[in-house]
């Protein structure tokens, strides 16, 4: 892809479905690129430095040490994640503490390491968020807010830094992905309530937000995704009203039923339609 020869890129999350994707895609575009994970190794045929992004103390060093390897900085993606269910009607557990260690403060330390090479090289950063930041679904209250947060951090940054680095937002949809399976193991899946979409239509949304002549501020993976943008920006009230109506039929239809977590909100349900 025109654009990315000789550019040095990082990638967080590189052993997972984007991740691995994402580095061989940057790979096959000319690009150098080090990827950044829990577990070091190799993924796409590029290198993996192991670090846990959630450990303040290790993520400047790894940080470092990917752009001494590459001899700068022109681009971080941001893409490291982890899903799972967390009725908001509950106290925030040891789920919920990850997901905002994971989604929003890890992606929060690694730019902040990152970003004296970014302004040097007037570069870039994208962040990997999710529809559920503007369009949250319930029994998912984490990760909806942590991705919100992602983005409510990255519109700060923007401010601080937008003369230097350009910031963007990436959107997915549902991915068929590990990341969903203890939503699956909860009875809570979100077969019915989000459409799956492929893989390669993410990675090719970030190479395209990364390539751009202007970095740009929000990038949706589907004409869907910017259809349900737009609704959840300049009609929130109609959103939420689709929102409702669809998980209504979900549990009509008994969905929820053997789902735990979903006791309480189906009973609501239940005593409010009679």
């Amino acid at each position: 892809m025109s654009g990315l020869a000789g550019r040095r890129a990082v990638v967080t999350g590189a052993h997972g479905t984007f991740g691995r994707q994402l580095c061989a895609a940057l790979h096959a575009a000319g690009a150098r690129v080090v990827g950044v994970d829990r577990y070091p190794g190799v993924a796409a045929g590029v290198p993996v430095l192991g670090c846990d992004l959630t450990d303040p103390a290790a993520v400047p060093p790894a940080v470092r040490a990917a752009a001494d390897r590459l001899g700068g900085l022109d681009l971080l993606v941001n893409n490291a994640g982890v899903g799972g269910p967390a009725p908001a009607e509950l106290p925030p557990d040891e789920t919920v503490r990850q997901q905002l260690e994971v989604n929003l403060l890890a992606a929060w330390r690694t730019t902040a390491a990152a970003l004296p090479d970014l302004v040097a090289a007037r570069g870039r950063v994208i962040f990997v968020a999710s529809r559920m930041a503007v369009l949250p679904l319930p029994l998912a209250a984490a990760y909806g807010v942590s991705k919100r947060a992602l983005v409510a951090y990255a519109d700060a940054l923007r401010h601080e830094v937008g003369t230097h680095v350009g910031v963007s937002v990436v959107y997915p949809s549902m991915v068929a992905s590990p990341i969903h399976d203890s939503t699956a193991e909860a009875g809570l899946s979100l077969g019915g309530v989000s459409r799956m979409e492929p893989v390669e239509g993410v990675v090719a949304a970030i190479l395209r937000a990364a390539t751009a002549r202007r970095a740009p501020r929000d990038v949706a993976t589907t004409t869907r995704g910017r259809l349900e943008l737009a609704l959840a920006r300049h009609a929130p009230a109609l959103a939420d009203r689709m929102v409702r109506r669809t998980v209504a039929g979900r549990i009509a239809a008994g969905d929820l039923d053997a789902a735990p977590l979903a006791a309480g909100m189906v009973r609501r349900h239940r005593d409010a339609t009679g």
